[in-house]
This record gives structure tokens, sequence and C-alpha cells, in this order.
């Protein structure tokens, strides 16, 4: 983990389990993670193993049965929905492997909708982003005319416009080929260092894992 920088998220032994067939199945078993700010962090592990479960934790879209997920300052254990709510509005950045674009919305609209929410639209950053994810030429397109590739390229700026203290992202390439992951994921690499953000991403590919500053593995509910 980087030394000397904010830590943004910080996870201590975290539980969770689901009852499944009238059995309790443990998924999560007193799971510890800290992301610094600025780092980028690859989560593997076998599918079935807890990595989207804990990824929904940290974006309080579920609760934890025990232990503590702090964003920056604040406890999630300490907001109630509304609050969560405000906190992925504001403070995190939300990438999965569906794409999740409004339909209805055409590109410019799907990169500015959160921020606009927020209330921290930033044109200059908007047009640095625009640039730098290669959207120009694309900004009056609806996602039904994008290809995959572009349209992840549109959820990752749309994450990214708020200038979030975390990234998230869920398997953000599971659905392009080899070429446009590699593209798509360095430019999530760099315009992360541009923000200073931290970074989690779950990816099922050892190969994309070893691009990020370090790579963690989920294995019996436990980080490795």
């Amino acid at each position: 983990m980087t030394t000397g920088k904010q830590i943004v998220l910080s996870v201590r032994n975290l539980t969770k389990a689901y009852r499944s067939a009238g059995e309790q199945i443990a998924v999560l078993r007193g799971v510890n993670l800290s992301v610094a700010a600025g780092e980028r962090v690859a989560l593997t592990g076998e599918s079935g193993s807890g990595k989207s479960t804990l990824l929904h934790l940290i974006a309080g879209l579920d609760r934890a049965d025990a232990g503590e997920i702090r964003l920056a300052d604040t406890s999630l254990s300490d907001l109630g929905e509304a609050g969560l709510a405000a906190m992925r509005r504001d403070r995190l950045g939300l990438v999965f492997q569906q794409f999740n674009l409004i339909p209805s919305l055409n590109v410019r609209d799907n990169l500015v909708f959160q921020s606009r929410i927020a209330g921290c639209h930033d044109a200059a950053w908007h047009a640095e982003l625009v640039e730098r994810l290669g959207l120009g030429g694309l900004l009056d397109r609806y996602p039904e005319q994008l290809s995959g590739g572009q349209q992840q390229r549109v959820a990752i700026g749309r994450a990214l416009e708020v200038k979030p203290l975390l990234l998230l992202a869920d398997e953000p390439t599971g659905n392009l080929d080899e070429a446009t992951a590699d593209d798509v994921l360095a430019l999530a690499r760099d315009l992360v260092a541009r923000t200073g953000c931290g970074f989690l991403m779950v990816t099922h590919s050892a190969r994309l894992a070893a691009t990020l500053d370090r790579h963690v593995n989920l294995s019996a509910g436990l980080i490795t």
C-alpha cells in the first residue's frame, strides 16, 4: 500500500452471511482491506467467493452483519439510507460489467448525470475527460449507437466526473474483447492517477490485476 497517503477506504473484520435453502452460508468471514488515495488495487477470487458482495457492502448497497467500513472519515454504519445515497452520489464512482448508461440520454448527458445531481459539475474537468476518453465525436450519440468499449469509457467518465474519493469497478472489462479491455483499463488507471482517488477493481483476470499497484485475493471469506 502507498505510504504517507490518506486512507480513503478502510474495511475491518467485515462479515456477511446469507440464508439459502434453510442453511446459513458465510460469504465474508472477517475481511480486512485498506485502499489509499491514488492507489489502484485489484481484487480477485474464484467465482462465488464474495467479491461482488464485498463491493456492494463498500458501496452501501447492502449491509454487513458485523465489522466496519469507513470511507475516509465516515463510517457507513453511521449512515441511514439517505446518507448512503448521498455518499454514493458525492464520494463514490461506480463502474460495472453492464455499462448501466441511461438509454434516453446522449453521451454528453450521461457523462454529466452524476455530477449535475451532486452539484459539483466542473466544465474544465468534463472537457478533459471527454478528450482523454476520446469521446469528442460521440457526444450526441445514444448508448445503443456505441460499441461496448465506447459505452464503458462513458461509464468511467461518468463515475469520475464527480472526482470521487473512491472508484469501485466490478468486472469493468468483462464484456469487452482483450484489446479493448486493455485500452479501457489503461485509461481508467491514468485517470485515477490524475484525480488521486482510490481504485478498487474486481477482476477474474490475473493479467489485468498485474497492471495495478497491488493485487489481493478473496478466498474462503478472507483477503489474502
